[in-house]
């Protein structure tokens, strides 16, 4: 171990050869300060080089990229081989480096683990582990305009790096070299892996890494269970141990480490059998496809509707235009959400209704182009059930507007209405000269199944009667409502839960007949 302090050789950005030379010297400047009797003693508990250097604030990156027999040998170079006791010759280098499960990080930055089928795969360093990453997510199929990298770890990890690092708090706490490498934080297990693949990773797949809507996550899970509280004794009791996960970093300065009960000094952690189990799933985040659609069908509901596994209606708008999205996204399932709902039996016309297509798990981000075909994919459908209008890909902000205005909207609707007199030129005067007329809601019977009873006062905006030549007691009425207003019973009065209505107004009895919505009356999703 060096006492002396070297100048670090200046890293060349320009030519890639000098520059990892260079950072190999930087790598041997820091193997000569580690202290040798400490190494050693973390070698003989089974804690991996690449923790060691974590642990003892080495933040070269590059010893990610090296395999373990390469950083051995750095090692030995730096520091006299006898005081570490390493064995000399490669091959017991070979099995001593291969053999064992970090006790530490349980196989993560050796990149050792079980696949899916409990296969046991080992990658020497970053790049080959990167590869077998990179691998596995163009096989998914998935369209990469970037990335982000998560990683998952089991508790265990935190729990025995707090458990090696008090034991060697208490061995090592009167020495120079603990104050001065243990007084600050360290980078933790789950940080080194996503720095030590991020860079690789970028140059594997093509496209850069940061905040994305695609997400790569490998979640490492660990058969023991055994917590660290258990192993180091009962007077820790149930008392959680506290590490500060929020930025990668495990506080270990003197006074912020749990200390435990490391009585048993010369084994604290026990040895690890097997590494962890890696599994990869790759998402991206919803895609929102969002448009207008009209329904010209009176016997197609909004969404699927099934009673006493009885299909209600013909089809459900829903199917008709999230069920041709979904195959043209590849996504995994779809979401219909609407700005609003008409009854099976009531026509949407006009400008249409809002309506987003949430896709989970797309493969493929649509381009204007595709969009393009999907409304007309389902405009040409055969049924002529529903069409769609101003389709386009909007971002999760479209939701929130959605729902904003889905609050504030005016909906204008056309109902033909019969009463049981004839209608006068009187009565059309009175309907028509009604501006801004509040009308008291509770809740019609028909809903009360699944809405609670409650009163609501809603407003009547203008109402407009259209006479229908040869009947007199046949007309219809054109009105703007404010949302969420109950239309069918604002005619006939619903048992008088409605007032005024229609017939009240009238003074006779009125029932409506067919009922259009003629328009939503929303600023968003508009062309």
């Amino acid at each position: 171990m060096a006492d002396e302090s070297v100048s670090a050789p200046v890293v060349n950005d320009q030519d890639p050869a000098i520059a990892a030379a260079d950072e190999m010297k930087l790598l041997g400047y820091a193997v000569q300060e580690l202290p040798a009797h400490a190494v050693k003693d973390l070698f003989a508990h089974e804690v991996c080089v690449r923790c060691i250097f974590r642990l003892f604030n080495i933040h070269e990156g590059i010893y990610a990229l090296l395999s373990p027999t390469t950083i051995y040998s750095i090692i030995k170079k730096a520091i006299n081989s006898e005081d570490m006791a390493i064995k000399s010759t490669k091959d017991t280098e070979e099995l001593e480096v291969k053999s064992s499960i970090c006790s530490v990080c349980l196989g993560v930055l050796q990149f050792s683990y079980l696949d899916e089928r409990d296969t046991l795969l080992g990658k020497d360093h970053a790049e080959d582990f990167a590869m077998a990453v990179a691998e596995s997510v163009k096989e998914k199929g998935h369209e990469i305009p970037s990335f982000t990298l998560e990683v998952s770890l089991p508790t265990l990890i935190t729990e025995n790096e707090q458990v090696i690092l008090s034991y060697l708090k208490k061995k090592y706490a009167s020495e120079v070299w603990f104050q001065e490498k243990f007084s600050s934080e360290h980078i933790s297990v789950k940080d080194a892996l996503k720095l030590s693949m991020t860079h690789p990773l970028e140059k594997l797949l093509g496209v850069k890494s940061g905040v994305s809507d695609f997400r790569i996550r490998l979640t490492f899970e660990h058969v023991d269970a055994t917590s660290a509280e258990n192993r180091i004794g009962k007077n820790q009791g149930n008392k959680r141990i506290k590490s500060d996960e929020s930025n990668g970093l495990v506080k270990c300065s003197n006074g912020t480490l749990q200390s435990g009960d490391a009585s048993d000094i010369n084994s604290p952690l026990k040895k690890v059998g097997q590494p962890c189990h890696m599994t990869l799933v790759c998402s991206r985040a919803p895609v929102f496809i969002g448009g207008r659609y009209l329904k010209f069908s009176r016997n197609v509901s909004q969404t699927r509707w099934i009673i006493d596994e009885e299909r209600k209606g013909e089809a459900s708008v829903e199917e008709l235009i999230g069920g041709n999205i979904l195959p043209m996204c590849n996504g995994d399932s779809y979401k219909f959400h609407a700005a609003g709902r008409e009854d099976i039996d009531v026509r949407m016309l006009g400008s249409g209704r809002p309506f987003l297509v949430e896709i989970q798990n797309a493969r493929f981000v649509p381009s204007e182009v595709s969009i393009k075909e999907m409304e007309n994919k389902i405009n040409s459908l055969e049924s002529n059930l529903v069409r769609v209008r101003h389709l386009k890909v909007v971002g999760s902000q479209g939701w929130s507007l959605m729902r904003e205005g889905e609050a504030e909207k005016q909906k204008q609707y056309a109902a033909l209405v019969w009463i049981s007199r004839p209608i006068s030129d009187d009565d059309v005067e009175a309907v028509t000269s009604l501006k801004e007329l509040k009308v008291l809601q509770r809740t019609p019977v028909r809903v009360l199944h699944r809405r609670s009873p409650l009163d609501r006062e809603k407003t009547i905006h203008w109402m407009k009667i259209e006479k229908i030549a040869g009947s007199c007691q046949y007309f219809l009425l054109h009105l703007c409502t404010q949302a969420g207003t109950y239309i069918k019973e604002f005619v006939h009065g619903d048992l008088g839960r409605t007032n005024p209505s229609i017939g009240s107004i009238l003074g006779c009895r009125a029932e409506i007949l067919q009922l259009d919505v003629t328009d939503v009356k929303m600023d968003t999703l508009t062309e």
